[in-house]
């Protein structure tokens, strides 16, 4: 994060003061500090950052945030703020609603009904911007039946033919891919959580004792922090690249890019923060599953790393002229 950045600052302050690991656990399990964090999240304005100014908000571009998706992440938060961010941004404001956002691929039936199979962090949203067959539509969470996933906080969701069809209709540009918008904010809160994971696992390696040293001092185990910190670091990089540009929305092949890398440090810095922790790392009281579990849920969000090689392998094949000049036009974040 950048030290002189005011939006990161802002939502350090609020996450660091309100969610906390026990607030996390509450809000997983369905209790009242989704509200209480929200409410404290509206109140700094950063929901409504990607907003242009003419219609009441700050008028950012989507890299001007990428320090607030950062510390989200780092912070576990189980709200949709960064989805949050660019729904609003997308919507109308005569159809902006008030309450979280959540972004998913959806199926829309003959009779008119929709289903999201998937809708990350769903039941603490209040609306859905979904997304099927070129046409997107927001629907109300109070309106679909909510199927449970393996993370409390998500849920699969289908919406009847009525509520469906009345739902209403959201004009977005046809090269808009809910996938890359998702993408892009979950690149950079794995970015945020890759982090965190790594800050505790130096923490303890520096804290628990063996054979009369910390255990940081032995060399397999600093071998094992040197590969992490690599992954982090490198994954962060990716994930700013990810969210580079003026607008609020992001670079296709440019997300591509950060979430394959990202995806990829989840799976080697989960292993390696686990190995090192040993057996107190996979209890349920202990913070660390909390981000964890997390990047491994991110992972697979909005396609995992295989999904986005596929992507970038296609642009590199479609590419005519030298692979340097399209790998230059990525990190080109002038461009």
């Amino acid at each position: 994060m950048n030290d002189s950045d005011p939006y990161a600052d802002a939502a350090r302050d609020v996450l660091a003061d309100h969610c906390t690991p026990r607030a996390v656990r509450d809000i997983e399990a369905g209790g009242e500090a989704a509200a209480a964090v929200w409410a404290q999240l509206e109140a700094t304005g950063l929901a409504d950052a990607l907003v242009s100014e003419e219609e009441g908000g700050s008028g950012l571009g989507l890299s001007q945030v990428f320090g607030v998706l950062e510390q989200c992440g780092a912070h576990a938060l189980p709200l949709l703020l960064g989805e949050t961010m660019i729904a609003r941004a997308l919507l109308p404001a005569p159809a902006r609603p008030a309450g979280s956002i959540a972004l998913a691929r959806g199926q829309r039936q003959d009779d008119g009904a929709w289903h999201c199979a998937l809708v990350r962090g769903g039941r603490t949203a209040a609306h859905v911007l979904a997304q099927a067959e070129g046409q997107w539509r927001l629907l109300a969470v109070a309106d679909a039946r909510c199927l449970p996933h393996a993370l409390p906080p998500d849920a699969a969701m289908t919406w009847a033919a009525g509520p469906g069809q009345a739902a209403p209709r959201v004009d977005v540009a046809p090269a808009v891919d809910v996938w890359t918008l998702q993408a892009a904010v979950v690149a950079a809160q794995m970015a945020g959580a890759l982090g965190g994971v790594l800050a505790r696992t130096l923490q303890y390696a520096n804290e628990r004792q063996q054979f009369g040293r910390p255990i940081g001092k032995f060399q397999a185990i600093q071998h094992q922090l040197a590969v992490m910190a690599e992954h982090v670091c490198a994954a962060r990089m990716a994930a700013q690249l990810g969210c580079s540009g003026a607008g609020a929305l992001p670079d296709r092949l440019r997300v591509a890019t950060a979430k394959a890398r990202c995806s990829e440090a989840a799976l080697a810095v989960c292993e390696l923060g686990h190995a090192i922790h040993g057996a107190i790392g996979f209890t349920e009281e202990y913070d660390l599953q909390l981000y964890t579990r997390r990047l491994h849920a991110w992972r697979q969000t909005a396609g995992s790393e295989a999904y986005w090689q596929e992507v970038a392998g296609e642009a590199l094949l479609a590419h005519e002229g030298l692979t340097l000049d399209l790998v230059r036009s990525i990190t080109d974040v002038a461009a």
